[in-house]
Order: C-alpha cells, then structure tokens, then sequence
C-alpha cells in the first residue's frame, strides 16, 4: 500500500511538474548579454497572454529593472503571425460565468504589468511584428521603444466584444495626434505596417526579416544607453524602404476624424456622422451601430477623463470599469457572438445609446473602496 501511495505522490509530482513547465514554456524569459528577453511563446493562441503568462513577466521585469548587469529588456513573440493578438479572453468568460476570482486576479495582474513597463527604469524595446491588439499593445506601447514591421496590424477591437480600450488605452489613445485615439477606440479600425508608425503607436519601422539582426545588435551593444539604442534602432529604421512612398490611410480623412469624433457625448458623434453624410462617416456610423452601446459610451468617458490623467490614474480608472463589465451583459454577449458562436450578431442590452443612462455610466467609474487595484 505505502509502494502505491509513494507511485501516487510521483505521478502527482510530474503532473505539477509538467503544468510548471507548460505555463514555463508559454513564456521564454532569458538573459543573453546585457539584455533581458522575454519571448511570448503561444503561436496557436496568437501569443494571447494568460495569467501565468502574466505572472511570470511582472516579476522578471522586476528583477531585471534592479540588476545592474540588466541594461536592456527585449520582448517579442513567436510564431511569425502574432506579436499578441490580446488577453486570454475566453478563460476570463469562463470564469465570470460561474463567478471565479480570474476576473479580478487577471485584470490586475495585467494592469500591474502594464504599469511596471510604463514605469520601467531601463530601456524596453517591443518588436511588434505581426498582430498587436488589445493586450498586446498594454505590453509594447507603454514602453520606451516599439519596433513596427510591414506585418504588423494594430488594433484596440474592445467595443466590439463589449468591453473598452483597457490596458492603459485611456492614457495613450488620447494623446495621439488630434482624435485619432478616440477614433480608433470607438471603430476598433485596424491601421497596419507603417501607418502604426505615423499613427504614433510605434516608434521605428523594421523590415520584418531584419529583425533577428536588429536583435543580435541591441544584445551586443556595450552596457547601451536609451541614447544608443534609439541610435541602433534609429539607423535600422532609416534603412528601411518598404512601403515608404505609401501615403497615410487616414491622412485625407483626418480633417473629419478631428472634427466627427470631437464631440461630447457618443449621441452627438453618431449625429454628427449622420450630418456628415460622406461615405467615410457613413462607413463609420455603420461600424459603431454593430458596437456595444454600453462600451461606447464607458469608452468615450475614460478617454476623455484619461487624457489629463496618470498611467497609474488611469489603469486604476479602468481595472473599475473592468469588473463593471465582468458584472454586466455586453460582455459575455459580445464574445458569445464574436468569438465562441462567431454569428457576429450580439443581442445588447441596452440596445440604443440612449437606453445607456448616465447614472449607469458614473456607477461604472465609482471607486471599490479596498477592492480598488493598488499600483
């Protein structure tokens, strides 16, 4: 019998051994030179990130901000499709489901995650090539550097699952050149290669096949400064000709994008589409009408409170609005429709913009007392 439980206690023993290594090998986390990388090692799920996923990065980045033999921190994905296509959102809708604590623990661990790279002491270089949404974006564009490729596609598609541009969205978005944040927040349009370079989402533009280089490179500099990595990144950058003569996606819609999305209140924007009557705002009141109206009236207050807010405000402001979503229908709805049933047809309640009361809305932004997400 002790011969039994003994062969039991191994099994059990490799069992955690091997759930270990898995969450291990969902993430690389290495040191090579004066660099730390971390690889996002989930090429079937598009590098989505998940909890130990999560748990795994913060700390490291933690250790490495101390060492003094750290100079650098590196993070990239693998597979060659994604960078990070987003959060393990399905995990997070299981378990709001059945009421399970993933729907906090997630949405502060990432937030928390989010914060330590916006405030991170060395220099953080993101090589965003591929699919960049969502989460993959809180872990690349709060950091010093983020290196777009001609495969790189942006987007921030949260109101179309009834959700918000969360991970530090309410910071960034709205510090993009005019409304353009406000107008890629709401439409969850999706802006590639170069455009996420003028957009102002990233900083440099790489080939994509140059990347390995551009790596070896930022490994072999000697103890680098900020100073002489943007100098590496900067001459890479300059000898990349691909899609250069290209113009802006945006460039001749700007003027309606800056003037459409610059209203108060997400009634006036969809009158002001209306008024417009140009085949760009029709095309966009068509997108916004398929939106969450919930999502859209808590995405417009957070951007528009976020913008003269602190990354630290913000990500608190937004881990509230999170559980406000864990707590409600759009949600569950919206990923039923998007991603499990991909009828593409979700059933919102309320339906109309006007149904969405303002009462609803403050109730959302009010703070949790003790349950508030602490930086």
């Amino acid at each position: 019998r002790l011969r039994a439980l003994n062969r039991l206690q191994v099994m059990l023993q490799h069992l955690k051994m091997s759930k270990q290594t898995e969450s291990a090998a969902e993430v690389l986390l290495e040191k090579k030179g004066g660099a730390g990388i971390i690889t996002l090692n989930r090429p079937k799920a598009l590098n989505a990130l998940n909890l130990p996923m999560i748990q795994r990065i913060y700390p490291q980045i933690k250790a490495w901000e101390q060492d003094p033999e750290t100079f650098l921190i590196i993070i990239k994905g693998t597979g060659g499709k994604a960078f990070c296509a987003g959060g393990d959102i399905r995990a997070i809708t299981e378990a709001g489901k059945v009421g399970d604590k993933l729907t906090q623990d997630f949405f502060r661990g990432e937030y928390r995650l989010n914060n330590a790279i916006g405030t991170c002491k060395k220099p953080y270089v993101a090589l965003i090539d591929g699919i960049t949404m969502g989460g993959g974006v809180g872990v690349s564009v709060h950091g010093h550097f983020r290196v777009a490729t001609e495969k790189t596609v942006f987007a921030m598609p949260e109101t179309a699952i009834g959700l918000f541009p969360d991970v530090g969205g309410g910071y960034f978005l709205p510090r993009l050149s005019g409304k353009v944040g406000y107008y890629l927040a709401l439409t969850g349009c999706r802006l590639k290669g170069r455009d996420v370079l003028r957009v102002g989402i990233a900083t440099h533009f790489v080939e994509s096949e140059k990347l390995p280089a551009l790596e070896k490179d930022l490994i072999a500099l000697k103890s680098p400064s900020k100073e002489k990595i943007a100098d590496l990144l900067n001459s890479y950058h300059m000898k990349c000709t691909i899609d250069q003569e290209k113009a802006f996606v945006l460039d001749e819609h700007m003027e309606k994008i800056n003037s459409l999305f610059s209203a108060n209140s997400m009634e006036e924007i969809v009158k002001k589409l209306k008024q417009d009557g140009s085949p760009f705002a029709l095309k966009q009141l068509e997108t916004i009408n398929k939106m969450s109206p919930t999502s859209l009236k808590l995405t417009l207050r957070q951007l528009r409170e976020g913008a003269s807010m602190s990354l630290q405000e913000v990500l608190r402001m937004e881990y509230r609005l999170s559980q406000a979503c864990m707590k409600g229908h759009d949600f569950f709805e919206g990923v039923r429709a998007v991603l499990i049933d991909k009828d593409q047809s979700p059933k919102w309640k309320p339906a109309a913009l006007e149904d969405v009361s303002d009462e609803f809305v403050d109730k959302c932004f009010k703070p949790l007392g003790n349950d508030d997400l602490k930086l």
